[in-house]
């Protein structure tokens, strides 16, 4: 787990606005939040150097890349051993079709997020790759409709 990191409303000024558009230029930037271009250079060098910008991702259309079915599917693993959770946690995040793994407390031990071409790619996933695993003791699929993100992420009260 992540230590808090000391954030000034500076801070999270250059936090919401890259939330909002991680291509933004730097002189936009410190434009917008009102600091020189130097200034906002340092406090972003300072901001990834304590790993509270850990990077920047394009986000991309599933179904524009051929991928229009989305699901979560929830495993079990059995038994839940560190070696055993290590494994399926490789073995998912090897398959092109895996967009993120989750590690849960609960009923169940994973929470995959899926894309895939169709229905028949999402029984052959669930079946051949996650099923006919030894240590998988049960996957129950929940199809996805739609998606919405929620707003920046911010610390408490912010």
């Amino acid at each position: 787990m992540s230590e808090t990191v000391a954030l000034d409303t500076v801070d999270l000024r250059i936090l919401r606005q890259l939330q909002n558009n991680a291509r933004i230029t730097n002189r936009e930037l410190a434009a917008g939040v009102h600091i020189a271009p130097s200034t906002c250079l340092d406090r972003i060098r300072r901001l990834r150097d304590a790993g509270v910008i850990t990077g920047y991702t394009v986000r991309l259309d599933p179904g524009s890349l051929g991928r229009p079915l989305q699901a979560f599917l929830a495993v079990r693993v059995t038994p839940h051993r560190r070696p055993l959770v290590a494994e399926f946690v490789t073995h998912a995040r090897s398959l092109p079709e895996v967009r993120a793994v989750f590690h849960l407390a609960g009923p169940d031990d994973f929470l995959v997020h899926v894309a895939v071409p169709g229905v028949g790619d999402l029984q052959r996933l669930v079946l051949d790759e996650f099923t006919a695993r030894p240590e998988v003791s049960l996957v129950h699929t929940n199809l996805i409709f739609e998606q919405w993100d929620g707003p920046p992420l911010l610390p408490p009260g912010a």
